[in-house]
């Protein structure tokens, strides 16, 4: 049996084969896919909601404040993971049986700490668009000040020629 290196093209490139004479004769793009999708399997969606630790089935180990202070409870969910950490070592040294009791309470601990620094990405993106745009400006703002002086020097260069054939 004889297979293909490479699969055939699919059958809409003969939509382009004018493309070279007349770019307007290939077909508008698909519009973007809004709400749910199937994607190998998996079902999707195109909305950025981060699910609640709940929905994940994991019990949530900060309060569920909706003025909560993030240092605070980073800081506090890292001494704890640390604790736990330490204590894991202790259980393996002294009772093995019951690691699997400590590791799952320091994934609850990750799965926490992972949620909190999740909650914070949106506000992590518009901090780092908004020093992007800064920077854009100021680049923007630097080039028309070069611009504006390369300008006026070579007004002076011009002024200085017309000065001396006016002088000759």
């Amino acid at each position: 049996m004889a297979t293909a290196t490479y699969p055939p093209p699919p059958p809409y490139y003969r939509l382009y084969k004018d493309f070279s004479e007349n770019t307007d004769s290939a077909p508008e793009p698909p519009p973007p896919i809004e709400g749910t999708y199937v994607c190998f399997g998996g079902n999707y969606t195109t909305e950025d909601v981060l699910p609640s630790l709940e929905e994940q089935g994991v019990p949530q180990l900060y309060p569920k404040d909706s003025n909560l202070d993030y240092k605070k409870e980073l800081r506090s969910l890292n001494r704890e993971l640390q604790l736990h950490i330490l204590e894991l070592a202790d259980v393996l040294v002294d009772r093995p049986s019951q690691y699997a009791k400590r590791i799952g309470e320091i994934s609850s601990i990750f799965k926490n700490l992972h949620h909190l620094l999740n909650s914070l990405r949106p506000h992590q993106a518009r901090a780092t668009l908004i020093h992007i745009m800064e920077l854009q400006i100021q680049q923007r703002k630097q080039a028309v000040g070069d611009i504006k002086r390369r300008r006026e020097e070579a007004q002076g260069l011009l002024k200085d020629a017309f000065v001396t054939l006016d002088g000759q």
